[in-house]
């Protein structure tokens, strides 16, 4: 399956969860006709080898190989299972950490799967890492400083509600920060939006998290966030996409 470069597409939506549609199958096909080039996430390794092979003839569909933060208490011993499939994944995700009020009992048991994570996909190098980063930004990116050298993979910080002084250590690490509508609906995260680097944006749904009135948004309803950023950065909407396009391009083709 080509990369992600290899296509040439209207939107970017790095990161939905495909797998949880009814109409997973349905939703890859939309993509390659509209256009979307979409990683779609896995919250658990088993879920991998379905995702991988209904995404293996998409044009514009990648799949990403995850072990969700919110999941590990029930599933830590499941990263042996993520460590043996990873040679076949180029993008990794749904990773990373979460300490919220539901989740913080298992923060240790996410901090050493994050660490396995991030240490693994740096021995075999060339890895593209969509991250979770709930009440937790600076302790993800201390675990990217000490295990995760630009060299050796990037990283996407996904749904990103940290601070202007993390946003700023996240880029000086060379990560970048896929933006979904709903960010931009708070006034604190639309100006932390309008303040990221040009050239680290990418764009996102998130579904079905996001709704749209009563349904889970789509891949193609991430023309929203493009207008939305648009708005924040007082540039055009088809500038806008051109810059997600040429981000993505950077990002994937990078060494």
């Amino acid at each position: 399956m080509a990369d992600m470069n290899a296509v040439r597409p209207r939107l970017v939506d790095f990161h939905c969860h495909l797998d949880l549609y009814p109409d997973h199958e349905a939703l890859i096909a939309e993509c390659d006709r509209e256009g979307v080039a979409t990683l779609t996430v896995t919250t658990t390794p088993k879920a991998w080898p379905r995702n991988r092979d209904l995404a293996e003839r998409s044009a514009h569909v990648r799949v990403a190989l995850g072990l969700h933060p919110q999941l590990v208490a029930e599933r830590e011993a499941e990263i042996a299972l993520f460590e043996r499939y990873l040679p076949e994944a180029r993008y990794v995700g749904e990773v990373g950490l979460d300490a919220g009020p539901r989740f913080y009992a298992s923060f240790e048991a996410q901090e050493r799967v994050f660490e396995r994570v991030l240490r693994a996909s740096a021995e075999q190098g060339g890895k593209i890492l969509t991250v979770h980063s709930v009440r937790s930004v600076g302790r993800v990116l201390g675990h990217i400083e000490r295990s995760l050298p630009p060299d050796r993979g990037r990283v996407v910080l996904h749904w990103f509600t940290g601070t202007a002084a993390e946003a700023r250590r996240a880029a000086d690490l060379g990560c970048y920060f896929s933006i979904n509508s709903e960010m931009t609906r708070s006034p604190k995260h639309g100006q932390l939006v309008a303040a990221l680097p040009a050239d680290r944006l990418l764009t996102e749904t998130d579904g079905p998290f996001v709704q749209d009135g009563e349904k889970p948004v789509r891949p193609r309803a991430v023309w929203r966030a493009v207008r939305e950023i648009a708005a924040l950065r007082g540039v055009t909407e088809e500038e806008t996409a051109a810059l997600v396009i040429r981000n993505l391009r950077a990002l994937v083709t990078a060494p």
